[in-house]
């Protein structure tokens, strides 16, 4: 129940945090490449917590690193990079959107390879929350179709690498050092394509480095933290149906800094994706979702 609690509240933080994080990641590409911001970002917080690690005192090495470096090339390389070329192209609002229909394509893998089933309820909030994703994306209007695809993509990537960590992830690992290894992986083969590519230089201004710190402070070091542990502690269906919140945070942030105005449509799509949310809610106080043991 404790644990089951600790998850619950991790999971807030991170809906919170990866919610405003689009629009500090829409801030940051107005003086930067996608994929020097991707590797600053990543790059940074890995060092963040390494030195974290450090600190405690606790060990860096990992028992293997297999699974390490299968996630940190997906799940954090390929990952940022699609979605940040997707953000380069299309709206912060319309891309966290596209990008999380992740939660769709995650109950799609957990199903055949984790055997996860959606039960009663359950099925109820999938049709609310979909409702609710397609007024959103409203895909009779869509102005980009290239950054729709990325976006899309970069979901599909997110949701296989999630079911993947939680069917071979080993049994025990730290979750704070699983995943700075997972950033170091990432940062490793996102800063020699930033090296190769040519664009232009990064231009570092106040806002881009206020940005910048955020995305790699908190969106990508301590998000990503709580998204390994969020995973470990729950089924990865439920995981990802619960982190459709952090859309609706990205859209009306997006408004309310970047101006970004959600059409009425837009504004029922959210207001279904919060009922969903409320059902998943209501259904773990009722029944708590036992811890997930990950296999070797």
């Amino acid at each position: 129940m404790k644990k089951a609690g600790s998850a619950s509240a991790a999971l807030v933080a991170m809906i919170l945090i990866w919610g405003y994080s689009w629009v500090a990641m829409k801030v940051a590409l107005r003086y930067s490449h996608p994929l020097d911001f991707a590797s600053l970002r990543v790059g940074i917080g890995a060092v963040v917590l390494f030195t974290i690690l450090l600190l405690r005192g606790k060990p860096v090495t990992l028992p293997g690193y297999r699974m390490a470096i299968i996630l940190g090339l997906t799940q954090v390389a390929l990952f940022v990079a699609l979605s940040n070329f997707a953000l380069m192209v299309a709206e912060t609002g319309r891309t966290s959107v596209l990008v999380f229909t992740m939660p769709f394509w995650m109950i799609i893998f957990a199903n055949f390879i984790l055997k996860e089933r959606m039960r009663g309820g359950q099925w109820m909030a999938v049709l609310l929350a979909f409702a609710g994703l397609v007024l959103i994306v409203s895909p009779w209007r869509l102005t980009s179709l290239v950054g729709s695809l990325l976006a899309v993509t970069a979901g599909a990537v997110w949701a296989l690498a999630a079911v993947i960590s939680k069917r071979w992830t080993p049994k025990g690992i730290d979750p704070l050092l699983y995943t700075a290894w997972q950033l170091l992986v990432g940062v490793s083969a996102l800063a020699p394509l930033a090296w190769l590519h040519p664009h232009a230089a990064v231009q570092w201004t106040p806002e881009f480095v206020t940005a910048l710190l955020f995305s790699a402070v908190f969106a990508t070091a301590i998000g990503w933290w709580l998204w390994t542990y969020v995973l470990a502690n729950t089924s990865a269906g439920m995981a990802g149906l619960n982190s459709l919140g952090i859309p609706v945070v990205a859209v009306l942030s997006s408004a309310i800094q970047l101006g970004e105005r959600p059409p009425t449509v837009e504004i029922a799509g959210m207001l279904l994706i919060g009922a969903a949310l409320g059902i998943l809610a209501l259904l773990n106080l009722r029944r708590p979702s036992p811890p997930a043991t990950a296999r070797a």
